[in-house]
């Protein structure tokens, strides 16, 4: 059952953008972990950026296939879930991580292929 498709996930993007970088500040990321806090703001303002190159209606430039970004959402989720084991992060750090990449690998997952026109 995928129902993601290419037009939901770029209203999708921005939003999820713009909390990557605010976010931190707000719950206090960086208490286990300073990497905490500006990892999220680095893929914050990265995912910004892809979402502004990327071939989708919201893209401004549409110099990154659609596909290369989900691999690339894929890639963000993967580093992710690994961060708080990796970075030792604990407490609100560790949660933020694993619920943020849990949440791109399933949004990710849930992608509907588009069908190819003819």
């Amino acid at each position: 059952m995928k129902f993601v498709t290419k037009r939901i996930h770029a209203f999708l993007d921005y939003p999820v953008a713009i909390a990557l970088m605010v976010l931190p500040f707000v719950l206090g990321l960086g208490s286990s972990n300073p990497l905490a806090l500006q990892l999220s703001v680095a893929t914050g303002i990265a995912a910004f950026i892809l979402t502004l190159l990327t071939d989708h209606h919201l893209g401004a430039f549409k110099v990154v296939s659609y596909k290369m970004h989900l691999i690339v959402d894929f890639a963000v989720a993967v580093v992710f879930l690994l961060a708080p084991f990796v970075l030792s992060f604990e407490g609100i750090d560790m949660y933020y991580y694993l619920i943020n990449g849990a949440a791109v690998l399933i949004v990710v997952s849930l992608h509907k292929p588009e069908i190819a026109a003819s």
